[in-house]
Parts: structure tokens; sequence; C-alpha cells
């Protein structure tokens, strides 16, 4: 569970930072562009964090329709 809330937050977080080093790799050195490998290893996190919180979503999704089935079952 604290993976996923960790996960939410990256979600957020992770362009945020990104823009921050775009505008740090502006202002120090506008003909090298080194933040290019900062965004690949940010956007690569970026996406697994995506693919955690979907999975959470998936299963709690489905743990709630399971739910509702059993207590419809059972009237």
């Amino acid at each position: 569970m604290s993976r996923t809330l960790h996960s939410v937050k990256f979600l957020f977080m992770g362009p945020l930072i990104l823009a921050f080093l775009f505008v740090i790799n502006l202002m120090t050195s506008p003909g090298h562009w080194w933040v290019q490998w900062a965004a690949l290893g940010i956007g690569i996190a970026w996406v697994l964090s995506l693919l955690r919180v979907i999975r959470a979503l998936i299963v709690a999704g489905g743990l709630a329709a399971l739910g509702a089935y059993f207590l419809n079952r059972s009237r």
C-alpha cells in the first residue's frame, strides 16, 4: 500500500522535478542538453509508477465488484 501511495505522489512530482532540471539546464548550459539523460531515467520511473497505480486500481475495482457480487447473491 505504501509503495502505491509513493507511486501516486511520484506521478505528480516527477514532471515537476524534470521541469526544474530543464530550467536549470537552460540557465547553466543552453548548448549542452544533459537534461535528456535525467528525462530518460525519470521517464522510465514514471511509467513504472503509472503501471503500479493502474494495477492497484484494477485490483481494487475487482475486489469491489467481487464484494458487490457476493452481497447481491446473498439477497
